[in-house]
Order: structure tokens, then sequence, then C-alpha cells
């Protein structure tokens, strides 16, 4: 264990909304930090559930947890809330169903701390968990070695693709939010949800320089049956998001905005082909590849697309087998 003197102060930042399943596990991994000089505040976006209760428990246990509460208002908010209370030189969001392994925040204050001032934000690698915490995806070493371990001036590589993953990797200097102001609570009004995080990474990367740990740091949870249709409201924060990115940076060629894009499109076909929206898949694969007719090489999204047609196809022979036979009875 590191002893707290002498080391800088890290803000945890955990929005909760309806999270009594995980928040047990994620504060548990959160306070087993081989990195001890933390303060971890909850903030409860209105909750419903036994969520408030269960941070208390932990409060009285730990006098390093901070309760904070509010209507709710979305994840924005909640995190903007919990950095403006908090007091730290570093900022560590967290999401309140994932998990960090032990050394996560000691090795990514000792890189900050290790780097020059133009460095604001170190990330890590993530790995995708079940409900009980079972690793699902294979730790391919290589892949993101060469695919999620870049450094140094990332605009235009994170225009491309959000290769930080998701929100419970970074890790902040405060002076990025003084600097660039907190999440864009907008998206929330405007029906566009889901990449208040990229939207945030991409403005930090205008004003600093990213470095990475290259090691599986993040337990990302992955909640079967919990697939909703929010692609749809992500498609739009996404346009909202990089709509902004070309008025501030049209030095940026069409190719690149083309090619994130086609990526996106990928990433949301699989939302919504696992909630069997089949002719929205469709319509996400021509996108891509509208795009990107580079991706008319593979031979995966074909089989996607012959997928879709089938259980289409399925769906409605089934249909009108039901409507005849209710017919019959009547």
């Amino acid at each position: 264990m590191m002893s707290n003197n002498f080391f800088p102060l890290v803000s945890v930042i955990i929005p909760a909304y309806n999270a009594e399943l995980f928040i047990e596990r994620t504060l548990t991994s959160v306070l087993s930090q081989t990195y001890e000089n933390i303060e971890v505040l909850v903030i409860d976006d209105g909750s419903q559930d036994r969520t408030a209760e269960i941070v208390t428990r932990f409060r009285q246990q730990d006098e390093r947890v901070i309760l904070l509460q509010q209507l709710n208002s979305g994840v924005a908010v909640a995190r903007n809330l919990g950095i403006a209370k908090s007091k730290g030189e570093y900022i560590a969001p967290i999401d309140a169903d994932d998990i960090w392994y032990p050394q996560k925040l000691e090795k990514q204050v000792k890189c900050l701390e290790s780097a020059d001032e133009f460095a604001g934000l170190v990330y890590c690698w993530s790995v995708e968990i079940d409900e009980n915490d079972v690793i699902l995806d294979k730790c391919d070493s290589s892949f993101y070695l060469t695919i999620q371990s870049v450094e140094g001036s990332v605009y235009p590589a994170l225009v491309d693709s959000n290769f930080i993953g998701n929100a419970s990797v970074p890790l902040i200097r405060r002076e990025c939010f003084d600097k660039i102001g907190g999440y864009n609570s907008e998206f929330r009004a405007k029906n566009g949800q889901g990449c208040e995080d990229w939207d945030i990474y991409l403005r930090i990367a205008e004003c600093y320089q990213y470095r990475v740990v290259p090691e599986f740091l993040v337990g990302y949870r992955q909640v079967a049956g919990s697939m909703s249709r929010s692609y749809m409201v992500m498609a739009n924060g996404y346009e909202l998001m990089m709509a902004d990115s070309r008025k501030r940076h049209p030095e940026i060629s069409q190719y690149i905005y083309n090619l994130s894009a086609s990526n996106f499109y990928i990433y949301l076909l699989h939302k919504s082909y696992s909630c069997h929206d089949y002719w929205q898949t469709i319509i996400w694969i021509i996108k891509a590849i509208k795009l990107n007719p580079k991706r008319l090489i593979g031979l995966y999204l074909y089989k996607l697309l012959f997928l879709c047609v089938w259980q289409i196809i399925a769906k409605s022979h089934t249909e009108q087998k039901l409507i005849k036979t209710i017919s019959n009875v009547y």
C-alpha cells in the first residue's frame, strides 16, 4: 500500500442512477486501490432504489466516501457537480457499474507525474466483464499496442475513433476542466446522450497531450438483457459532437470524418442487432459502407446483412401465420 503523504489527491467521480446492483462492487474496487490518497464523490442522480443507502453504509466505514444527491439531471450534470465539489489535483471518473483493478490509479498517477505539463490525460486499457466480474473477451495486447496506444497530440486520431473506450478509463488533470469547462449537459436536452465522454476527450485533446499506461486496468461492465434502444439517442449525440468538431477544426479532412462516422455506425449496428432491430441494423450497414466502401472487402458485413434479412423474412412469415391462425379461430 502507498502512504498518503506526498502524493497528490485524486478525486474519484461516480455518477449513480438506480445503481444498487453494482455500486457496492464499484466502490469496493475504488477503495481497494493501492493508491490511497483519494476522495470518492458519489453523485446520486435522483435514484429510486437503494443506491444512497448503500453509499451511506460505505461512508460510515470509510470517510473518503462522500455522497452528493441531486434531482435526476443526467450523467453530465452529475459529473460536473462532483468535479465542482471535489478538491483533488487529478480527476478520475468511473461509472457506477464498472470496476478498477488494484493498481489502476497508482500507475496512472505515476505516468502523469513523470510527464511534462503538456500532458493532461492518461488512459489505460479495459476489458469487458459480465454481471459476475468475469472477463468476456481475450486481452489481445498486440492489438491494443497498435490501435489503442496513441500518445501525444491525438485530436485527429480521437476524431476517427474513441480509443479511450469508456468513461471509467481516464485520469485527468484538474486544470483541464478549469481551462475547457465541464461535460456538455446540453446533449441531454437535445436527445443526444451517450457521447459526453468522447466530447470532453476531444476538447481536452485540443489543449493537452495524452499519455497511456499500456495495461488492462478497468473492467467495463456488460449486462445481458440490458441493451436498450439508446443507440438512436447516441447517434444524435454523435452528430452534435462531430458538427461542433467540424466547425472548430475545418483543417481536418472530410475523409477522416467519414471514417469516423463509418466506425461509429459499425458500433451502433452491434447495439441494434442485439435489440433484434434488424431493419435499423441494415440501415447502419448501408451507411457504414457508403462512408467507407473498403468495408465491402470483408465478409463480416455480408454475413450480418444476410442474417438480418433472414430474421426479417422469418419474422414476417411467423406474423402472417399467427394472423391466419387467429382468423381461423374467429
